[in-house]
């Protein structure tokens, strides 16, 4: 992916758009989680991420920039789709890494205690 591309999908400046992808992050983000968790060699940062996004505590900036980067891990379709064994992870890894890097130090160790609680209930339920 080219850095115009990972920076639209993270530009978080539209409100409504943040409020959009926050609906879809809600509504689908452990479903796609736990479809692909076993490939994301990140997976518990991945569920930090995730409470961070949705803390009200997080500054509007870095939810914006969570929220885009997790939404973008949540559509089936985008520039490699996620079905393409082997690659269709790599933009979503890429675009995730790339908003983990402009966001270090927002992931908090509440947000990273609660993704380790949600990982470790889950693994127990199955």
């Amino acid at each position: 992916m080219k850095k115009a591309e990972i920076d639209e999908i993270l530009s978080s400046d539209d409100a409504h758009k943040n409020t959009e992808n926050e609906q879809t992050i809600r509504d689908k983000f452990w479903l796609k989680f736990r479809e692909t968790a076993n490939r994301i060699p990140f997976s518990e940062d991945v569920a930090a991420a995730y409470y961070c996004a949705l803390d009200p505590q997080t500054p509007n900036k870095v939810r914006g920039i969570l929220l885009a980067a997790l939404a973008y891990f949540i559509m089936p379709l985008d520039t490699i789709p996620d079905f393409l064994v082997g690659f269709g992870l790599t933009d979503d890894l890429t675009v995730l890494t790339v908003a983990f890097t402009a966001i270090s130090g927002n992931i908090t160790d509440a947000h990273r205690a609660a993704a380790k609680k949600a990982l470790e209930a889950d693994t127990a339920a199955q």
